[in-house]
């Protein structure tokens, strides 16, 4: 029995709410066996991983991934893992980091309909305080608005 696996997905919520996307990029990314299982798992944590060039290659570390428990070799939960883009997508992402201000996030992994796993890192910059207050604000507008529909219709 064949598992559909195109529409399961591990986001970086936080990301969104710290940071405001200029530009997102798709990567895929090296992983051993036992990381695959257990991303198929959905055993994979987001939360402090960040992105950093080295050497004109990027890494994403802190991104926590599970051992998977029936695999006779496991893996380091939090090991460096390199990103794999096209080198013009590199260098763009070099010299724009290089600019004050400017990171890589890493927002959301996936599967791919060929079945590798993707990574969606965004080039991004971090929000102020008062960008957030204002990100709060438009979320409960947002839901308020959803709340007066449903009980219109």
């Amino acid at each position: 029995m064949e598992r559909d696996f195109t529409n399961f997905e591990i986001k970086n919520r936080k990301a969104k709410f710290e940071y405001i996307f200029i530009e997102t990029y798709q990567a895929g990314i090296q992983l051993t066996g036992s990381e695959i299982k257990s991303l198929r798992e959905g055993q994979a944590n987001m939360g402090d991983a960040y992105c950093i060039l080295q050497k004109g290659e990027l890494f994403v570390r802190n991104l926590h991934i599970s051992e998977y428990k029936q695999a006779s070799e496991n893996h380091e939960p939090t090991r460096t893992r390199k990103l794999l883009l096209k080198r013009s997508e590199l260098k763009k992402l070099e010299r724009k980091v290089s600019e004050k201000g400017f990171t890589i996030v890493p927002y959301r992994i996936y599967f791919a309909a060929s079945g590798f796993a993707k990574i969606e890192i965004a080039l991004a910059q971090g929000k102020k305080s008062f960008d957030k207050r204002e990100s709060i604000k438009q979320k409960d507008q947002q839901r308020e608005l959803e709340r007066i529909d449903k009980y219109t219709h």
